[in-house]
């Protein structure tokens, strides 16, 4: 008996061991599943049975100094099928009862057909190429009206994939600086490629934890990465006056047969670039319409030789650096020969007896020739780069020219051929963007003060938070008060007896204005007998608020600067109007130009 029991108690031992072996080898196996790879294995299983989708980052608008809106972004959707499944199906009767009713293919295929305005047999066909395919293109990008349409169908075998498209509701105005994406959204030119970092948005995703059917399960998506929205840039420039600009621009290109042209506004006081207009212009919803040539911002991009608008700069300088009063006197003849240089006036004349303030209302190249000889050739370059000319603006804009003020390899003013020295006093010989111009301008209407230019007033985000926005400056005092002053009363001449008077004049408003006509190099070294015309002033001339510059290239029935004046006339009025700026209350001090 003792035998027995013994041997039982053992047989018992052992399978209280056996089975507490087994337990502990499930325990294991429980703890490693449900704790040790308990992440990897739930990830696992998620991805088995859960669906994954894009959450679109939505780009950024821009916008102009008002706020209205010349980009923005738009959905598109893509409509897509899984042949695979593409059969009869139910869904509720159109009464709102809770009866199914069976919805063969064909007709599916109809409706889906009239709600995208296409053929049913173009959708069958594409439907049928792979009847085992998961995967078909039915549309790749239909509006939301389409969209919501074909969604109210409840097809189940239809996907649809949200995509972006950019609209820009304003057309070409702005266009050259707006700039444009490509077909794949990526940032072109202008604005939407300078200001990529703040438009561009950042896709999120979520995941939908599906049946065995592949059928979203409702109330089971979780999102995982949030997508987050770009920023909204806004521009200083005014849409309507530079609506306005490119349209009168547009005009006078046309009716002097000319290649092209500029306009640019600028806010004296500010330095903000209110019009940066252009003709040609690119129309950023149909860019292929436009010749590649003028699909960028050439008001930032193309240098050029300014010619007699210079001569303001020169002559401010001068009077700056007591090398000058608007009185000083030169005998000035048709024919200028100093070393190896030879200048003459745009038209034939007798010496005559001008004062700085003649020189300039005359565009006299020998009388400013002449009178520069009083200034170091070292000293007029460094106001050159005191007004910031060869060197970018601070506006960064992409593929911007920081233009030429010494010809390639050479070291310094100096070094220069006599023939250049005097041709820059007059604007030949060194080139400067239409941007760096105004900007010039801008500091001689501004009591002498260059302020830094600005096109962006920053990048403004969904918290109402602002970055990038221009640092405040006082800017720099580039010339005296006094030697600004005397410059603009010397261009009123220009506005009052210049030989384009009769073009400038504003009722009720002083005018100080500048006439330029450049010749322009042929691409080898030489002048090749077209021109530039131009004229550059600001308004009201005892109080400067605005400074307007025109560049009209090539043109063929007038090549002086009247091809360029009524464009400065009617958008200096306009930008008047539009800013309801007082009228000139004090007279023109009516400078001697003769002695």
């Amino acid at each position: 008996m003792r035998s027995t029991s013994r041997t039982t108690r053992g047989r018992v031992a052992i399978a209280v061991l056996i089975i507490m072996a087994v337990v502990s080898v499930f325990v294991v196996r429980l703890v490693d599943i449900q704790v040790v790879q308990a992440d990897s294995l739930n990830t696992e299983s998620l991805a088995s049975r859960s669906d994954s989708t894009v959450t679109l980052g939505t780009r950024g608008d821009i916008v102009d100094a008002n706020g209205v809106v010349l980009a923005t972004s738009i959905l598109r959707y893509a409509i897509e099928a899984d042949p695979s499944a593409a059969e009869s199906f139910k869904r509720p009767a159109a009464d709102g009862s809770k009866t199914q009713v069976e919805v063969p293919k064909q007709q599916a295929v109809a409706e889906l057909a009239t709600a995208m305005k296409l053929d049913p047999a173009a959708i069958t066909a594409i439907l049928d190429a792979d009847p085992t395919s998961r995967y078909a293109l039915i549309a790749k990008s239909v509006d939301v009206s389409t969209y919501n349409a074909v969604r109210a169908l409840d097809i189940p075998w239809l996907y649809y994939k949200a995509d972006q498209s950019r609209s820009y509701p304003n057309g070409s105005v702005a266009g050259n600086i707006v700039g444009f994406v490509g077909g794949d959204g990526q940032a072109q030119a202008g604005t939407e490629l300078t200001e990529d970092k703040c438009l561009a948005g950042t896709n999120g995703s979520e995941v939908t934890q599906t049946g065995e059917d592949g059928t979203g399960i409702p109330g089971s998506t979780v999102t995982t990465q949030q997508a987050v929205d770009g920023g909204t840039v806004q521009l200083t420039i005014n849409s309507d006056l530079q609506y306005f600009a490119q349209e009168a621009l547009a005009q006078r290109v046309t009716e002097v047969g000319a290649e092209s042209g500029t306009v640019m506004v600028t806010e004296a006081k500010t330095g903000k670039i209110l019009t940066a207009a252009e003709y040609p212009t690119v129309d950023p919803n149909n860019v292929d319409a436009t010749d590649p040539e003028y699909r960028g911002a050439k008001v930032f991009s193309d240098p050029f030789e300014p010619g007699s608008t210079f001569k303001s700069i020169t002559a401010a300088s001068l009077i700056d650096a007591g090398a000058a009063t608007t009185a000083s006197q030169v005998l000035a003849p048709y024919e200028y020969k100093s070393g190896n240089a030879v200048i003459h006036d745009s038209f034939f004349h007798d010496p005559m007896r001008w004062t700085l303030t003649g020189v300039i209302e005359q565009s006299s190249n020998t009388g400013i020739s002449m009178l520069s000889n009083n200034m170091p050739i070292d000293q007029r370059w460094d106001y050159m780069r005191k007004f910031h000319l060869g060197q970018q603006t601070e506006v960064g804009f992409v593929g911007e020219d920081s233009g030429d003020i010494l010809p390639g390899g050479v070291a310094g003013p100096s070094d220069l051929d006599d023939q250049t020295v005097y041709n820059t006093t007059f604007g030949q010989g060194l080139t400067v963007t239409a941007v760096q111009l105004a900007s010039a301008y801008q500091a001689i209407a501004n009591n002498g003060v260059r302020l830094p230019v600005e096109l962006f007033e920053g990048c403004k985000h969904d918290d109402g938070s602002v970055t990038d926005a221009p640092a405040a400056s006082t800017g720099e005092q580039v010339i005296s008060a006094q030697a600004a002053q005397d410059t603009v009363h010397m261009m009123e001449s220009v506005a009052t007896t210049g030989y384009a008077a009769s073009a400038l004049k504003i009722p009720g408003y002083r005018v100080s204005a500048k006439t330029g006509t450049a010749e322009m190099s042929n691409g080898d070294g030489a002048y090749g007998g077209a021109y530039l015309t131009s004229m550059a002033g600001m308004a009201p001339s005892d109080d400067p608020q605005y400074v307007v510059s025109v560049t009209i290239r090539k043109p063929v029935t007038i090549t002086s600067g009247l091809a360029a004046a009524p464009v400065f006339q009617k958008v200096m009025s306009q930008a008047l109007k539009t800013y309801r700026v007082q009228p000139s209350t004090v007279p023109a001090p009516n400078l001697p130009t003769t002695y």
